[in-house]
């Protein structure tokens, strides 16, 4: 059965469609501009010395290093907890739940000095990191941990309300039939949650590559070595090179519109194949 739109006043929906677009327009749409703006205004010459400049060049392979590690860390530990908390029945079924939402209550700067305080050089274990040459604050594997913290729920959060929607009627029958617990996987959970996964996918990239509080507070800073995209256009905007921090800043806002188009045309693909189901 489709859904109705619900009937109201002409004017009713006019307010609530200007009220809705102005909003969108204020606090979307023109940031966005104006950074593409300010991003070409003074040519596309300038624009492509700044993202091709040695830091931003640095700052751009740091930062997809560290999407490729974290996301697929996080699209694993996603599928796992789905299917655990949707597909079985165990104590503290709850809380896992609830910790898997912990990182969108905590603040990102937060995280990053629980990272500091556990492997920094004076936190927990920072002597014993020492002892045997292992660094991790300042360093790479400290911007995948802070990133994968940040990022670790968006998986989980799209594929535990799809899964438990489903149930487990399917996998059940595949099993009762003599398939393997792999092969069901395969063959049925996988193809039944293949949408909400790559959407969870393309949110949790997006965010690994924007993240800014967290691996500020674990980078240390350092231009050239541990500085991913947004970090390095703080440093610019610091140092009033406003062109180039614009320029590096266009990357990611484009990167907000892949996202959208990608998002809108799964979302689109979805409905599609309900629609081809019914």
């Amino acid at each position: 059965m489709g859904t109705r739109a619900l009937k109201a006043p002409a004017g009713t929906r006019a307010a609530l469609l200007l009220i809705t677009f102005a909003y969108v327009g204020v606090m979307l749409l023109l940031p966005l501009g104006a950074i593409l703006f300010e991003a070409f205004r003074q040519g596309i010459g300038l624009w492509w010395a700044a993202v091709t400049d040695p830091d931003a060049r640095s700052a751009i392979r740091l930062t997809l290093i560290v999407a490729a590690i974290s996301v697929p860390l996080n699209t694993v530990f996603g599928v796992a907890a789905a299917w655990a908390i949707s597909k079985y029945s165990f104590p503290g079924k709850g809380l896992l739940v609830a910790l898997i939402e912990l990182p969108f209550s905590v603040s990102p700067v937060v995280s990053g000095l629980v990272f500091v305080m556990l492997f920094g050089a004076n936190g927990w274990f920072g002597p014993w990191l020492e002892d045997h040459d292992i660094q991790i604050v300042f360093a790479l594997p400290g911007l995948v941990l802070a990133t994968v913290f940040v990022t670790f729920p968006y998986v989980a959060r799209q594929l535990i309300p799809l899964m438990t929607v489903q149930g487990r009627g399917e996998e059940e029958a595949a099993l009762t039939l003599g398939a393997s617990g792999w092969r069901t996987f395969w063959r049925i959970t996988l193809p039944n949650i293949r949408f909400g996964l790559l959407y969870g996918v393309l949110l949790c990239n997006a965010r690994a590559m924007g993240e800014f509080g967290a691996v500020s507070v674990v980078s240390g800073h350092i231009r050239g070595e541990t500085n991913t995209m947004p970090l390095h256009v703080e440093v610019l905007y610091n140092d009033y090179n406003f062109v180039a921090a614009f320029s590096v800043a266009s990357l990611l806002a484009l990167l907000a519109i892949v996202t959208l188009a990608l998002k809108s045309a799964l979302e689109w693909r979805y409905r599609a194949e309900l629609e081809a189901r019914r």
